[in-house]
């Protein structure tokens, strides 16, 4: 992996990454205290947990798999 991402694409994409976990956090927490139905709470929290993990992949990389496939980015 190459990196292609500037300094400021890694530092969005690390916050991007914290605040995606917190989120994950808290709809786990919500879906525990049965707020959120659980069929529904259990897809969003692994979702929003594992793409928080892979933006904070990615800001530590500094690669990018939008830009690796071809497209452009702002960041």
């Amino acid at each position: 992996m190459e990196c292609n991402i500037g300094q400021k694409g890694r530092q969005v994409r690390l916050y991007t990454g914290i605040i995606a976990i917190v989120f994950g956090i808290a709809l786990a927490f919500l879906t525990y205290l049965s707020i959120i139905p659980a069929t529904l709470g259990w897809f969003a929290i692994f979702g929003s947990i594992f793409g928080g993990a892979f933006a904070i992949f990615e800001a530590r990389k500094g690669w990018c798999i939008i830009r690796a496939i071809g497209i452009k980015t702002p960041l």
